[in-house]
């Protein structure tokens, strides 16, 4: 059976936070759960951090159209509190959209992973969350393109004729984006090395995608992005086979996201409310439905469950939706908020926005 996490209450109505930014330490503010817009949660004067806010999402272009709209401009609006999240009652034009992704474990209440449980106390987790198949690569191809034709993927094939999608993807959308791979050699690189899975950087299978060359490189890029103000639209993060937990261990990644989600959480691009994080994981723990398992809406198998965190200022801490989510609605949220058509299954997907106060 789908499994509840009784490490996460259900909490009143609001909140009340007050302090400087800090985005580190594991002390769990109170948590509110967020139903909608979380319109009760208020923020206690104290110094801050001016941003830019709109009063209501913009509606997507039209399917053919290949270049994101600009963010539209709007009114100031000041973030307070401890942070990362619950910082503003309003829900922001976000700006930047970065996806950390993990594999093959349930970190969830898991005393190897305080980490992971820290920062989902003071964000938001979405509970029901579910991976889109199995294995892993299927699973990258769905997120990042919509497609429901994952066959050719099965097998966890390097990229070739045969294993490569002509569908569009998110990567091709007119944003700007880069895909920062761990321990990956060289930019766009298609050859498997002790660290580095082919299979786990999604961009080198759209063949289509002139920009692999340039837009697709070594993890080590994205602190001098975040340094110089270059942090694109959209961000693919993937941790290499240790630190993702495929072929490491759940404190492992616990310990390469302690390190290294406090660089972005830092950045100006966040403190300044124009980005959102999202933590996931390709499939979840304990494979036991085999490559092609239906999981999108799969309750009973835990293989079809993953746990997914969602960091912005204006998330409410603490907060959960138990509504079914999947790889297709993590597409279809980045989509809306980057002002981008759907793609897809996206298309018909349930998105966070709302669950989440995006």
């Amino acid at each position: 059976m789908y499994r509840t996490y009784r490490w996460l209450a259900a909490a009143a109505a609001g909140i009340t936070v007050a302090g400087a930014v800090a985005c580190t330490g594991n002390a769990a503010p109170t948590a509110a759960t967020a139903t909608g817009r979380a319109a009760s949660i208020t923020t206690a004067p104290a110094a801050g951090i001016t941003t830019a806010m709109a009063s209501g999402k913009t509606t997507a272009p039209a399917a053919g159209k290949k270049t994101a709209p600009p963010a539209p401009p709007a009114p100031a609006v000041t973030l307070r509190g401890p942070g990362p999240c619950g910082m503003t009652t309003t829900a922001l034009t976000y700006q930047h959209v970065i996806w950390i992704w993990f594999e093959n474990h349930d970190v969830m209440g898991s005393s190897s992973a305080p980490y992971f449980n820290s920062i989902a106390s003071k964000c938001g987790v979405a509970t029901n969350d579910h991976n889109v198949t199995h294995p892993s690569l299927p699973n990258y191809i769905a997120a990042t393109s919509g497609t429901a034709s994952l066959e050719q993927f099965y097998s966890d094939c390097p990229p070739s004729d045969d294993c490569s999608s002509s569908a569009p993807s998110i990567f091709g959308q007119g944003e700007t984006w880069k895909a920062y791979e761990e321990s990956m050699p060289s930019n766009c690189d298609q050859s498997n090395t002790d660290e580095y899975a082919t299979r786990h950087n999604p961009p080198a299978y759209y063949p289509a995608l002139t920009a692999c060359a340039a837009n697709d490189v070594p993890y080590s890029q994205l602190a001098t992005d975040l340094a110089s103000n270059k942090l694109p639209a959209f961000s693919f993060i993937t941790p290499n086979l240790i630190d993702d937990m495929h072929d490491g261990t759940v404190a492992q990644g616990d310990a390469w996201l302690s390190s290294n989600l406090p660089t972005i959480l830092h950045s100006p691009e966040y403190t300044s409310g124009s980005t959102v994080v999202f933590v996931t994981f390709d499939e979840g723990a304990d494979n036991d439905g085999g490559a092609g398992e239906n999981c999108v809406g799969n309750t009973d198998d835990s293989s079809c469950h993953v746990p997914a965190i969602v960091i912005s200022p204006s998330t409410p801490a603490g907060s959960t939706s138990a509504t079914l989510f999947s790889h297709y609605s993590l597409l279809a949220t980045t989509e809306q908020l980057l002002r981008l058509p759907a793609l897809g299954q996206a298309a018909s997907a349930a998105t966070m926005t709302a669950a989440f106060n995006l």
